[in-house]
């Protein structure tokens, strides 16, 4: 599903997304979207943050909150940071800023539905590192005794961590098994997503145990 208040958007979106093989709905209004998504299931939706009534934050809030996990992917109209923020926090699985390349589009579109049809990565029910767990069985995730919030962009991207502990993954690794594709050298998405996941990890004020190395990637170690 395509949701958009711009004609044009809409347009051009549908018929790319329809080039790639895939039946498109598309409607103008966050509230259309809604009732949509009540009544009828989808592989991904592709969301426009700035709508009149209802706009896209509150859209996503109103799906993850009804238990809906369908892929989302938010569109800004900048690449700001608290735009960014906010699409996460409303629970969207990627973003993407106007302007933008309608190839790069469709390879995201297609990632976020491979991910949610492959589900979680098999292997052991649990992946621990230090006091971080992952519950593959109950799929809920835990920082000490406190129960982690994450998206499922942000369990993907702990899994990760989880499964490469102290080893150095680059950027191109991280990108390739989270997003199945990598996003470029000008993007800045596997950084916010990593400063997002962080938060979390971190809320109770507990060490930091994801760690950026310059200039090449991210390693999950304890803090020497």
């Amino acid at each position: 599903m395509v949701v958009d208040d711009e004609p044009g958007v809409r347009e051009a979106l549908t018929i790319a997304l329809e080039l790639e093989q895939l039946d498109v709905l598309a409607v103008d209004d966050g509230l259309q979207a809604i009732m949509a998504l009540s009544s009828r299931s989808f592989d991904a939706v592709i969301l426009d943050l700035s709508m009149p009534y209802v706009d896209g934050l509150e859209v996503c809030r109103r799906v993850r909150a009804s238990g809906n996990e369908v892929p989302i992917l938010m569109l800004t109209a900048r690449d700001e940071l608290d735009d960014r923020v906010a699409g996460l926090e409303a629970g969207a699985d990627d973003y993407l800023a106007k302007p933008f390349a309608l190839r790069e589009l469709t390879a995201r579109v297609r990632a976020i539905m491979r991910r949610n049809l492959t589900g979680p990565a098999a292997g052991a029910d649990e992946a621990t590192f230090s006091d971080v767990r992952l519950d593959r069985r109950a799929h809920r995730a835990y920082r000490g005794d406190r129960l982690l919030e994450l998206t499922r962009t942000e369990w993907l991207l702990l899994e990760c961590f989880l499964e490469h502990p102290e080893q150095v993954l680059s950027r191109e690794q991280i990108l390739m098994r989270v997003w199945g594709h990598d996003f470029g050298v000008a993007s800045n998405s596997l950084g916010v997503y990593v400063g997002y996941l962080r938060r979390k990890l971190e809320d109770g004020g507990e060490p930091r145990v994801i760690h950026t190395v310059r200039a090449i990637g991210y390693v999950l170690r304890r803090e020497p």
